[in-house]
């Protein structure tokens, strides 16, 4: 499974003391772009200008414990069939010490032509 590893932003703790909860897809969406980067060279930047659109379409979110300024999360990406072809599932957890903080479920697609799709690397991944 993929991982990527990042502190707590303090910018990103509310009065409470805790990550404001709007936060939490931030961490999920750097850990999917790198996914996408760095397991299958699909460079989104690069992907627009080529006329590729990524685009999420729903995501589920499910918090499980608070985030804290210090904290030093791994967040994981690991895609997954959708039950439409043309769809992608990316299940991902934070994680400190290995004790899951959040949990979601991002379905994403691509717009070739202005056709949803899967991309070719992506559709041999969760095949």
């Amino acid at each position: 499974m993929f991982c990527k590893h990042y502190d707590v932003d303090p910018n990103h703790v509310d009065f409470q003391g805790v990550v404001d909860g709007l936060y939490y897809p931030f961490y999920f969406e750097w850990a999917r772009h790198a996914y996408m980067a760095e397991s299958l060279g699909l460079e989104l930047e690069e992907e627009f200008k080529q006329g590729r659109i990524h685009m999420l379409l729903e995501f589920t979110l499910k918090f499980k414990k608070s985030l804290k300024a210090d904290d030093k999360v791994v967040v994981t990406c690991q895609p997954q069939k959708n039950e439409k072809r043309s769809r992608v599932n990316f299940f991902q957890q934070i994680l400190v010490n290995d004790v899951v903080y959040a949990e979601a479920v991002f379905t994403a697609t691509c717009l070739i032509n202005g056709r949803p799709s899967v991309p070719a690397g992506l559709a041999e991944v969760i095949a």
